[in-house]
This record gives structure tokens, C-alpha cells and sequence, in this order.
């Protein structure tokens, strides 16, 4: 392996620990082209885009709040080489560090041995990325095998052991496909890289494919701080196709979404997903409306829990998950909404992170308890903005309507006595605010819930009238006709 000389920026708002790194750098046997310093965020900011070093050593408390999410951005888009200092030993300074993708963190005041110990980390982070840009695309790999992996083919190839690496960050497959490539594993055939991890093929006569991948993964542990998942498909079958177990490979690694990442799975075949309703049925809407309304953050725990975090190993598709839990959000909204604390910036802005996070986290418990932490907040929210002054009556109205719109009794003076508020005003803030009778809003509720029966079940459109709120069949089917255009029965066949 070469000796890379790297160009380093030095950071930091103290002329005397700027100076003092700076010569721990120089007096040390670090190869080095040339050594940058700057000493505020402005002057960092000119240095790097004008010099592009390579490795970087910031004063993490240089960068403001207000300069975060560009500081951030570029970092990302460059992806230098990150230490970071801070005189701030908190949890903070710590997830924006992890944030980061930084090698390391070091609080204030710090050795010199641990600085050189970052400094030689740092190199050897740098030796590694230059390599793994050098080698070509899979060093071990023939063409024909790569392809088999993608292509369906007709059985008959080598009974290979197949292993899946994936990275959190897939920014860092490069990495680990470098560190792959130097590890020392016997009876390897080929490394694959691809956009967020790596396959291993061992030959079938390796004994030992699942002790070697817990070395490995130990040992990049001990290098890198990137979460790995590992996946190793160890079973006989030479009946199955490569593309086959590579298929069924991936799907095993989609597992991480309920396990988190950080360890090693070994199987001998895929299971199905379980199927769940993405969204929310009728009494859990009610529920949920429920919980929010009475600020039970223990209901609401318990409840995420026992849905989302005990599925033992029956787990269904990821994506229904993340659906389900938009669901949940929805309910959310309209307890926002109720005290207008969709209105307040900070409020809003936390619902879109949740969102985001709903979206894309790669680990379902970090979800949940994301989740969990909004709510407690939105309730904090709430109690400190005069909720019963400022809440909405209509949305008060229209939520109580949405969680009973079921029973067949339902009538306008009930909403009235929820909200407190006269019934002949309350039909007349209803138009004035929504365009719609009180009689309007339960039938297009009703009508939604019914569309959904129709289309998701089988059940008969008699049983579906009165899961809806209707007492009388041959009503449902004519106001169904009236609002939508169609018979339930036409509205089924024709959607099918």
C-alpha cells in the first residue's frame, strides 16, 4: 500500500491549541503536503472551498446553529477526512459528531497522545479511501459471476456461501469495500460491491465463512465507528440459482429495519412477510384521538410498543410500516391543528423532521421513539399555549365526528355538547367554515370508510352499511349512489 500525503486544515478559535496542533502535525511521522489553518468559521469556510484539503480537525463550537445545516451539507458533499474537537463534553456534541460521520471527537482539554493517536487514524482513514478509489470495481470478482447475481440462470454454478455486508451510511461503502478487500478471508471467490453494501462469495468447500465474517465485522468495529449488518446464507442448495440466493440475501438484510445493525444473521431460508392494514381501522383512530386528547403519553407508549416493537418473528414489509406510522401522524396533525400549534414554526418544523424520519430512518425502533419524544413535546406545546381558549371548535367537531362516526346515532346536538357550544352555531360555524352541513361532513366521513370496506374486504355490503353508521341497508346503498355515482356493488366491480 502507498504512502498518501495528505493536506490538512487545522480549526480552532484559540491561536495557542491552533499553533500547538499544528506542530504536533509537523513533529510527527505523518506524510503531509501541506498544513492550512483558519480561525473562525468564515475564514474555514473560504480555506476549504478554495484548497479542498483532506482531512479536516474543526473546533466542533466554532459552528453556529445558523450555520449548521450548510456546514453539514458540504461536508457531505466533499466528504473529507473529519476530527472534531469541542470544549463541551455533551450528548449533544456527540450526535452532531455522529451526525458527521466523524473518526473521532476529542473534548477539551486533550493529550498530545490522543491528538497523535486521531492523526494516525485519520491517515490510515485516508490511505483506504485512496486505495479503494485506485482498485478496480471488484478485485476478485469474474464477469460472469457478477452477472449471475443480477440475472436469472439455469442452475448448475458453483454452490457458493453468500455473505451481505451493509453500512448505515452508504456513503461509506467505498470504505468498506476497501477494508473488505485487505481483510484476510480464505476460501473467498469474489468481492461485490454495490450502492449500499457489499456480497461476499465464499467457495462451497469453506467450513468456517460465518466465524471469518464475525471477525471481520469485530475488526471494522474497532477501525470505523459505521453501523454493519451482516448476512450470511450458508445453506446447501445447489438446486437454487445464484441470482436466487442473492435475492433472498437482500431480503434478509431488509431484516435490519427490525433489528438494527451491529450484528450478524445466519439463515437457511427467507420468510414471507405478514400482512397488516397500513392504516389506522375506525375504533384505533378512535383510540388515538383518545390518547391525544387526555395527554397519555403511557397509553401512547404502551400502545407503540406492543405494535411496533414486540413482532417476536412475525414482521410485516417494511413499507406497510412506514405507512402506518404516516397514519399515526395524521392523528397527530389534527391534534396540532386542534391547538394550533401547526401555526408555530418550531412546532411545524418538527413534525416535518418526524416525517422525514418516519420515511427514512433505517431502524424502526429509532422511529418509534422519535415519535414518542414529538409527542411529549407537542403536549408540552399545548399546555403552555391557553389550550382552551385557543382550540378550534371546528376541528374539535370534526374530529369528534371522525371517531363516532360509526355509531348510528350520532347527531349534531352530540358534537354540539363535546365542543360546548350551541347547536344552531355550531351548524352555522360549520358552513361558515367548511362550506359543508353538519349532515354533509358525517356522510363524506362515512362514505370515505365505506369506499375503504369496499375496496380492502369481502364483506357483504349489508354488514359494511352498518360498520359505517347506517341502520337501513337499501339507505346506505342510495346515499352511496347519491355521493359517488354509483351502486357499492358497481363501485367494487368496477375497481377490480
Amino acid at each position: 500500500m502507498s504512502i498518501i500525503e495528505g493536506k490538512w486544515l487545522i480549526a480552532d478559535r484559540d491561536l495557542n491549541e491552533r499553533e500547538g496542533l499544528k506542530w504536533l502535525l509537523k513533529s510527527s511521522s505523518i506524510p503531509v503536503t501541506s498544513i492550512l489553518l483558519s480561525s473562525d468559521f468564515q475564514e474555514f469556510i473560504v480555506t476549504f472551498e478554495k484548497e479542498t484539503p483532506d482531512i479536516i480537525l474543526l473546533e466542533l463550537d466554532m459552528v453556529s446553529r445558523e450555520n449548521w445545516s450548510s456546514f453539514r451539507e458540504l461536508m457531505q458533499i466533499y466528504q473529507p477526512i473529519l476530527l472534531l474537537t469541542s470544549a463541551e463534553a455533551t450528548f449533544e456534541k456527540a450526535r452532531m459528531a455522529i451526525d458527521l460521520q466523524a473518526l473521532e471527537l476529542m473534548i477539551k482539554p486533550f493529550s498530545a497522545t490522543k491528538v497523535k493517536s486521531a492523526y494516525q487514524k485519520a491517515t490510515k482513514a485516508l490511505e483506504k479511501k485512496h486505495n479503494s478509489k485506485e482498485k478496480p470495481i471488484a478485485q476478485f470478482r469474474s464477469d460472469s459471476t457478477y452477472e449471475s447475481l443480477f440475472i436469472s440462470e439455469s442452475v448448475g454454478l458453483e454452490d457458493y456461501i453468500i455473505a451481505a455486508l451493509k453500512v448505515e451510511n452508504s456513503a461509506n461503502v467505498g470504505m468498506l469495500y476497501s477494508f473488505l478487500s485487505d481483510y484476510p478471508f480464505k476460501e473467498l471467490h469474489g468481492i461485490f460491491p454495490l450502492n449500499d453494501r457489499v456480497v461476499l462469495l465464499f467457495k462451497e468447500t469453506c467450513q468456517n465463512s460465518k466465524e471469518q465474517c464475525q471477525k471481520a465485522m469485530r475488526k471494522w468495529e474497532e477501525e470505523f465507528s459505521e453501523p454493519l449488518a451482516v448476512v450470511i446464507r450458508s445453506n446447501k442448495s445447489p438446486h437454487i440459482s445464484l441470482h436466487e440466493k442473492f435475492i433472498e440475501t437482500q431480503k434478509m438484510l431488509e431484516f435490519t429495519y427490525y433489528h438494527g445493525y451491529q450484528q450478524m444473521v445466519e439463515f437457511e431460508y427467507t420468510t414471507d412477510w405478514v400482512h397488516i392494514d397500513p392504516f389506522l381501522a375506525p375504533p384505533e383512530q378512535r383510540t388515538w384521538v383518545d390518547m391525544l386528547a387526555n395527554h397519555d403519553i403511557d397509553a401512547i407508549k404502551t400502545w407503540l410498543y406492543d405494535e411496533f416493537l414486540q413482532l417476536d418473528d412475525h414482521y410485516p414489509d417494511p413499507g406497510l410500516v412506514r405507512i402506518r406510522l404516516t397514519s399515526i401522524l395524521a392523528q397527530i396533525r389534527r391534534f396540532m391543528k386542534t391547538y394550533d400549534l401547526d401555526e408555530q414554526q418550531s412546532c411545524e418544523k418538527e413534525y416535518r423532521d418526524i416525517f422525514h424520519s418516519i420515511l427514512y430512518d433505517s431502524v424502526l425502533y429509532r422511529s418509534v421513539q422519535n415519535l414518542i419524544l414529538f409527542i411529549q413535546r407537542m403536549f408540552l406545546a399545548a399546555d403552555s399555549s391557553e389550550q382552551m381558549v385557543k382550540q378550534d371548535p371546528i376541528e374539535r367537531g370534526i374530529s369528534f365526528i371522525e371517531s363516532h362516526f360509526s355509531n348510528h346515532e350520532l347527531k349534531l346536538e352530540d358534537v354540539a355538547k363535546y365542543i360546548d357550544r350551541n347547536p344552531s352555531y355550531l351548524s352555522h360555524l360549520l358552513i361558515s367554515k367548511t362550506g359543508r352541513s353538519f349532515t354533509e361532513i358525517l356522510s363524506g366521513i362515512r362514505m370515505k370508510e365505506a369506499k375503504r370496506y369496499l375496496l380492502e374486504t369481502n364483506k357483504p355490503v349489508k354488514e359494511i352499511s352498518h360498520i359505517v353508521g347506517y341502520h337501513n341497508p337499501n339507505y346506505f346503498s342510495r346515499t352511496f349512489k347519491e355521493i359517488i355515482g354509483i351502486t357499492p356493488r358497481e363501485f367494487r366491480l368496477r375497481k377490480r
